[in-house]
């Protein structure tokens, strides 16, 4: 087994073993996803397995086509375990999203997609960064931790480092780190 391939198990492993508290807490209703942030999260991390396969980073995108499948259940589960609290701020991002999916499809270039998908990803990190600061008990801080220890694996994984491939990792992880910083913060500064 080569070294890419062992890291990028590796990488899958932290991921789904990240999604674990997350998932747990959320049925013990203590984690309280919110729909929106998760809905674009799916859609924009499974375009970018796409954009990470096309850039040559096919072995180090295992971790992020394993965690999409995770990402779309947590988006299901929270129509029923996720925060009532969506604000009209929320809702006019999402269309933006969509707005920006759209203009994705017309595209049908790799570099420029992945410059979108990673934007919207990263816009998608709004609504939830708001509710970690409001109610910072409202997420599973290990979950987030691990997400990031995670794509730093999915990093050393990637056989080919180029635009294609190192642009969302990076983006997700500073995301994560985001979410990381904002609970800590609120729950312990």
């Amino acid at each position: 087994m080569s070294l890419s391939l062992s890291l990028s198990l590796f990488a899958t492993f932290l991921s789904v073993v990240a999604f674990l508290p997350y998932l747990r807490d959320m049925f013990l209703r203590k984690t309280t996803p919110h729909l929106y942030t998760w809905l674009i999260w799916g859609i924009t991390q499974g375009t970018a397995v796409f954009g990470m396969i096309a850039g040559g980073g096919a072995v180090a995108s295992i971790s992020f086509a394993v965690a999409t499948v995770l990402v779309l259940f947590v988006c299901i589960c929270s129509l029923w375990y996720g925060t009532k609290h969506i604000t009209r701020s929320d809702t006019v991002l999402l269309f933006v999203v969509f707005g920006a999916i759209a203009l994705w499809w017309f595209l049908n270039n790799p570099l420029l997609s992945v410059i979108l998908v990673t934007v919207v990803d990263l816009i998608g990190y709004i609504p939830s960064i708001k509710k970690a600061y409001k109610e910072p008990q409202s997420e599973t801080l290990s979950t987030w931790v691990l997400f990031s220890v995670s794509n730093v694996f999915a990093v050393l994984a990637l056989s080919e480092f180029n635009f294609l491939t190192l642009t969302y990792i990076t983006a997700v992880t500073i995301g994560n780190m985001a979410i990381v910083g904002v609970l800590t913060y609120r729950r312990y500064l």
